[in-house]
Formats: structure tokens, C-alpha cells, sequence
């Protein structure tokens, strides 16, 4: 509103300073209202930056959510390939200590995969061992004590050295942890195996002739630097595994069962091998996690492949050879190698080698159903679109 409708508008019977005053009021007046929409607009531009910085966030979260259930499968897997991912992931330090806590916690690895890389020779895998070993407190614990607290955390491998390294690294943690209870660490790790020994005479079934107290006591003679433990110290061993076996991890192959439980979809389908020589083989496919998973029989307690979903478009596609089939691709990028992982004949985790993988399915319901549910488990990341196009401008440059 300008001064001069102003003027018009105000009341006849004012006195020049009165009509002044009235319209210095109603200027300031105005100027405070455009101040007001302004600060409205400003609160309005920092909430949405607020609320874009705030679902920046929650990508970035969702996406190393992905990356570390990724990194857990193929722990479970393949351990040294396994951490060798989440370390390039920036979800792991390169350190003993960080890969200890990452074991310890073992939320979603599998036991016997977590004993394995625990019990490896190299220097780092040692190293990791007693960083682990580190985590647990065995202070003013008894010996059977102990070893269920440790034998809980992983599954004991099979192979004689990898038990040597860990029951070694095991009795020198402990004896630290409970100074003078044993001459030595090579009494502590004498009566250890003589305690996991005990536990499988006196549970397992097939050992007919059970250990008396006596007979242990009298075997665990002279192995305290040429001393004897006290016979109450081995009494009170003997009972608690008498009345208590040993809870031992069960081996479950690679506990996928929480990976595989509850699935989006799941069923048999024909899958076109990426060889020299194209052949079709069937395959049980298992949708879950924004993962495909393929197995060569139902029972298989490790999957063939995996082909992570993120990027990937699906579309129906006619094939000469077998009917109802779809395919997964790569938009705009033809020529480029799907991230996807196989299992070899010899157990080795490879990368896939497919630009594509078409599958087939038995009917065309079952076509339309795995679509569906493969694009609403598809999931885009505008980064990567990005990458893949820098990729090529560089590839391009480079031929030229």
C-alpha cells in the first residue's frame, strides 16, 4: 500500500501531528509484516534443508546397512574375503582390536566361520585371536567357567593346530586373568584339554566306559609343574561337567537359516549359465535382503551365487530356446559386468562374469509373479549411476 491511499484513508478530524504519527505507524507497521514474511521464508528454506539433510542421512544408513549384512553373508562364506570386504567398505579398521569386536559381537556370522578365521596361522589372524581373547573377563572365574564362556563365542575348527593356537591363546588369557591359580599357562592349558576330553566321555553316548572323579584326578597328576592341582580344584571341575555338559555351537554349515527364513519368494527356475558354451540349468532361487540367492538343491546350506539387486532392472524377454523368461541388466551400460558372486566347483568364491542373467520360469504366472517381486525388492542408488557414467567418459578418453 503506497503513502498517498494511505493519506486517503485517514480519519478528517486529526491534527497534522496526529495524521503523521498515524502514518509513521502504519509505514512501520508494513515494514514489520515484510520483515515477518521474510523470516518465514528463511525458517522455510532451513527446514527443508533440515529434512534433505535429514534423509541424506537415512540413505547413508540404509546404504551401509546393506553393505554390512553384505559383508556378514560373505564372512559366513569365505572369512578372509569376508573382512577383506568390510574393510574396503569403510565398515571395519584394518586393526586387531576392530576385527576382534566385529567377532566378538558376531551378530549374524556363523560360529564355525568365526573359529576358522580365529584359528588361521598369519601373524594378523593371531594377532585378532588375542584381541579377542582380550574381550573376555575371566577374573575370579573357575576353569569350566571359562571354557563355557569361550567355546560359547565360536565353534572349536577341526584341524589340530587351529585348536592348539586357540586353547594356548585361551590359557594365557586366563592365567592373566587369575594370577597363581596355576604354576604356569602350560598347566592351564594341560587341564583344559583334559576338561573338554572329560566333557565328551562322560556325554557322548557312544563312550561306554564313563571316567570316575578318581580316574580324572589321577590322570591330571604331576601337571602342575611337577606338582598336583588340589584334589578339591578337580572335584569341583569333574562335577560341574558331570552335571553340565559343554554347550557347543551346533554346526549349521554356514547359518544362513536367518538369511533364508521368511523369504520374499522362492522356487525352482532355469537359469542361463554365463560360460563359452550357454547352457540352462535349474537352479532354487531364493528372493530376500534385496538379494537373489541360487542353489543347486534345495538342502544346500551355501548358495551357488548371489546377484545383489541394487541398480538392476528386470524386463521380459523372448528367448528361442525356452519360454516365460526375464532378464536382469544393467540400464544404459550393456557391456558391463553385473557385482554378483558364484561359488566354484573347488569352493572358491568367485565374481560373476554376466553382463545379463536370464532365467526362466515354469509357467507365465510364475514369469509375472518373480517380476514383480524382484522390482519391489530392486533398489536405486543415484551415486552409482554417476560412477558408471564417469567409468565410461574415462574408458572413452582412453581410446582416443
Amino acid at each position: 500500500m503506497n503513502l498517498r491511499i494511505m493519506t486517503q484513508m485517514l480519519p478528517d478530524d486529526l491534527s497534522p501531528e496526529e495524521r503523521q504519527e498515524l502514518e509513521s505507524i502504519r509505514c512501520r507497521k508494513q515494514e514489520l509484516l515484510q520483515d515477518i514474511q521474510r523470516l518465514k521464508d528463511e525458517i522455510a528454506d532451513v527446514t527443508n534443508e533440515i529434512e534433505s539433510l535429514g534423509l541424506t542421512e537415512e540413505r547413508k544408513s540404509m546404504q551401509r546397512n546393506k553393505q554390512m549384512a553384505m559383508g556378514r553373508k560373505k564372512f559366513n562364506m569365505d572369512p578372509k574375503k569376508g573382512i577383506r570386504f568390510l574393510i574396503d567398505s569403510s565398515l571395519l579398521k584394518n586393526t586387531s582390536d576392530d576385527i576382534a569386536q566385529f567377532l566378538y559381537k558376531g551378530e549374524g556370522l556363523n560360529k564355525t566361520a568365526i573359529g576358522d578365521y580365529l584359528g588361521e596361522r598369519d601373524d594378523f589372524n593371531i594377532e585378532v585371536l588375542h584381541a579377542f581373547l582380550v574381550l573376555h573377563e575371566f577374573s575370579d572365574l573357575n576353569l569350566v567357567q571359562a571354557l563355557r564362556q569361550f567355546l560359547w563365542s565360536f565353534r572349536l575348527p577341526g584341524e589340530a593346530q587351529k585348536i592348539d593356537r586357540m586353547m594356548e591363546a585361551f590359557a594365557l588369557r586366563y592365567c592373566r586373568c587369575n594370577p597363581g591359580v596355576f604354576q604356569s599357562t602350560d598347566t592351564c592349558y594341560v587341564l583344559s584339554f583334559a576338561v573338554i576330553m572329560l566333557n565328551t566321555s562322560l556325554h557322548n553316548p557312544n563312550v561306554k566306559d564313563k571316567p570316575s572323579v578318581q580316574r580324572f584326578t589321577a590322570m591330571n597328576r604331576g601337571i602342575n609343574d611337577g606338582g598336583d592341582l588340589p584334589e578339591e580344584l578337580l572335584r569341583n571341575l569333574y562335577d560341574s561337567i558331570k552335571n553340565e555338559p559343554f554347550k557347543i555351537p551346533e554346526d549349521d554349515g554356514n547359518d544362513l537359516t536367518h538369511t533364508f527364513f521368511n523369504p520374499d519368494r522362492e522356487g525352482w527356475l532355469l537359469k542361463l549359465g554365463g560360460g563359452r558354451v550357454k547352457t540352462w540349468k535349474r537352479r532354487w532361487f531364493i528372493l530376500t535382503d534385496n538379494c537373489l540367492y541360487y542353489f543347486e538343491y534345495t538342502t544346500d546350506k551355501e548358495p551357488r551365487g548371489i546377484i545383489p539387486l541394487e541398480n538392476l532392472n528386470i524386463r521380459e524377454v523372448d528367448d528361442s530356446k525356452k519360454p516365460n523368461c526375464f532378464e536382469l541388466f544393467i540400464s544404459d551400460h550393456r557391456d558391463q559386468v553385473i557385482k554378483a558372486c558364484k561359488t566354484e566347483a573347488d569352493g572358491r568364491v568367485v565374481e560373476g562374469n554376466h553382463t545379463f542373467y536370464r532365467i526362466s520360469a515354469p509357467t507365465a504366472e510364475e514369469k509375472d509373479e518373480w517380476i514383480n517381486s524382484i522390482k519391489a525388492a530392486i533398489s536405486k542408488d543415484p551415486f552409482y549411476e554417476m560412477l558408471a557414467a564417469r567409468k565410461k567418459k574415462v574408458s572413452s578418453l582412453k581410446g582416443l
